[in-house]
C-alpha cells in the first residue's frame, strides 16, 4: 500500500485493514433498547463498503440513559440477540464491530430530531433526568436530579454489565461516551458539575466518575481487545473544559488500559459559537497524541480521501472517521481508494462495477 489512509493499523489483537472507521451516528429507530433490520442493514452495508471499523451509535446503559425513547440499548439480556446478527455479519465483512456505551444525564428524554426533538415530560412518554448537579442543559428542560454516591455507583455498575453484554454481543471493541454534553461530559465540566464533594470541584474529582467507569469496563474487556474513550477536548466556552484538561485526562486514560481517545468538541453548552470548518477538531487529536502519548482519531467534516490522508501523513491522528460523509455514501472506502490509486479488495457481488 502507497498510501496512510489503507495502511493497516494494529490495536491490541486486533488489525484494522485500513485507517477508516465509522463513528456512531444515531439511528433512533430502536423500540425499547432492541435493535432491528435497520441497524442490520446500515450497519452492514458499511461494512461491505469497505471500512475497518463500525462504531455503533451511541448504546444506552439503562433506559434512562437513552437520548430518546427510540435509542439502542444494552440494558437487558435479551437486547443481545439482535445485535449479535448485526455483529456477526459486519465481522464476515472484514470488518471490525465496535459499540459506543452511552448514558445522556440531563440531554436524556428528548423527542427524536425529526419531531422537534425538545424535551419530553413524564405525559409525553419522557423521564426524570439524571446529572451531576441540578442543572437543565436548556432553559425550557426540566431540571435533573443530582446524583447521590449511591446513584453514581449503579451507573458505573450500569456500564460494567453493559460492556459484558456488549462482548456477548460480538463486538470487538468498547468505546465510552465521555463527550457532547452528555452525562460523563457532565461531571468532567466545571460548567455543568457544581458539587462539592469527591465527585466535583478539582480535576482530580471532575474525572473520577470517568475514571471509575473505564476501570470497572478495563476488567470484563478481554485482554487482547482496546478500549476506546470518545471525549470533547473543550466546551468551547470559558471556564469549560478545555484542550490542556483533555490532555491529563488522556494520560490517565492510558494508564488505565485506554488504547485510543476518540477526539472530538462540544455539546455541552447549547449557544456556543463553534469556529466550524473542514478539519476543525484534528488539531485536538494531534495535541493528544503528542502530548499524552496515545493513539488517536480525528472526525468532524472530514469528508475527502485525500484530506483524510493528509491528516495521517502528518502524523495528526491514527484513524480517520467519516461520519456524514458516509451517511451519503456506504461504499465510500472503494471509492476512495479509487481516488489515493490504491487496489483493494471488492465484495464478490460488485467486481463488475469497478471502474478500473
Amino acid at each position: 500500500m502507497k498510501s496512510k489512509l489503507f495502511s493497516p493499523m494494529r490495536v491490541r489483537d486486533l488489525l484494522l485493514r485500513n485507517r477508516i472507521a465509522i463513528p456512531p451516528m444515531c439511528q433512533y429507530s430502536a423500540v425499547d433498547g432492541y435493535a432491528s433490520d435497520w441497524h442490520l442493514v446500515h450497519y452492514g452495508s458499511r461494512a461491505v463498503g469497505g471500512a475497518a471499523l463500525i462504531i455503533q451509535e451511541a448504546t444506552a446503559v439503562s433506559p434512562e440513559g437513552r437520548i430518546t425513547p427510540a435509542d439502542l440499548g444494552l440494558y437487558k439480556d435479551a437486547h443481545v440477540e439482535k445485535l449479535k446478527q448485526i455483529t456477526s455479519f459486519i465481522r464476515r465483512q472484514g470488518c471490525i464491530a465496535a459499540i459506543q456505551l452511552a448514558h445522556a444525564g440531563r440531554k436524556a428524554s428528548c423527542a427524536v430530531p425529526w419531531e422537534g426533538g425538545k424535551q419530553l415530560n413524564k405525559q409525553m412518554g419522557g423521564w426524570e433526568t439524571l446529572a451531576p448537579s441540578a442543572i437543565a442543559f436548556l432553559q425550557d428542560d426540566s431540571t435533573p436530579r443530582a446524583l447521590d454516591e449511591a446513584g453514581i455507583q449503579t451507573i458505573v455498575d450500569q456500564f460494567r454489565t453493559s460492556a459484558v453484554r456488549a462482548f456477548q454481543a460480538g463486538f470487538q471493541v468498547v468505546e465510552i461516551h465521555a463527550a457532547h454534553g452528555y452525562l460523563i461530559h457532565q461531571f468532567l465540566s466545571p460548567l455543568s458539575n457544581k458539587r462539592v464533594d469527591r465527585y466535583g470541584g478539582s480535576f482530580e474529582n471532575r474525572v473520577r466518575l470517568l475514571l471509575e467507569i473505564v476501570h470497572t469496563v478495563r476488567e470484563v474487556c478481554p485482554v487482547d481487545l482496546p478500549l476506546f474513550v470518545r471525549i470533547s477536548a473543550t466546551d468551547w466556552a470559558e471556564g469549560g473544559w478545555n484542550p490542556e484538561e483533555a490532555v491529563k485526562l488522556s494520560i490517565l486514560l492510558k494508564q488505565l488500559g485506554v488504547d485510543l481517545m476518540d477526539v472530538s468538541s462540544g455539546g455541552l453548552i447549547s449557544d456556543v459559537r463553534i469556529p466550524l470548518g473542514p478539519g476543525y477538531q484534528v488539531l485536538f487529536a494531534e495535541r493528544i497524541r503528542r502530548e499524552a502519548n496515545i493513539l488517536t482519531s480525528a472526525v468532524g467534516m472530514i469528508t475527502e480521501a485525500q484530506q483524510a490522508e493528509d491528516i495521517l501523513e502528518q502524523g495528526q491522528a491514527d484513524l480517520v472517521l467519516f461520519g456524514r460523509a458516509s451517511l451519503r455514501e456506504p461504499y465510500l472506502p472503494l471509492q476512495a481508494a479509487d481516488v489515493l490509486n490504491e487496489q483493494i479488495a471488492w465484495p464478490l457481488q460488485y467486481v463488475r462495477a469497478k471502474l478500473k
